[in-house]
């Protein structure tokens, strides 16, 4: 279930990327609007199809959402994408990970560490998807 809270919290975390990447202000709202987004379609889609699709899933969306603001705002596409996927990152599972293996919790360690990178894969490729499915409507290929 999506909450309020997780609206706010990922719209201003990827406005404070967007900040941090000392990307334009005016595309401040933009960016911040891309990453709730991004979560939400993940929440949404977590339960039904787990985190590694519903990461693909959301990725692929919010670069096509990043595309479209990118031509109609005249800024390049990264500006949004990378604003966009801030939520996606598996950064707190690969903690988890490294965690795991200074205590020496090989098992739980390898594993959390593959999820991370299926999901960090994920990401790349529905960036790669979003730009595929842009060529392929422009192109009418």
């Amino acid at each position: 279930m999506v909450t309020v809270a997780q609206l706010v919290v990922s719209f201003i975390a990827s406005s404070a990327f967007t900040i941090l990447f000392n990307a334009p202000k005016r595309s401040l709202l933009q960016c911040g609007l891309a990453g709730m987004l991004s979560w939400v379609i993940y929440l949404l889609l977590q339960p039904r199809f787990g985190p590694v699709l519903a990461s693909l899933c959301a990725t692929a969306i919010v670069g096509l959402i990043s595309l479209i603001f990118a031509r109609f705002y005249k800024m390049p596409v990264i500006i949004f994408s990378v604003a966009g996927i801030i939520p996606l990152v598996p950064g707190g599972l690969a903690y988890d990970a490294m965690r795991k293996f200074v205590e020496n919790d090989y098992n739980a360690a390898v594993q959390l560490a593959a999820e991370a990178f299926l999901i960090s894969g994920a990401i790349a490729m529905g960036l790669i998807l979003s730009e595929v499915l842009n060529q392929v409507f422009r192109t009418g290929r």
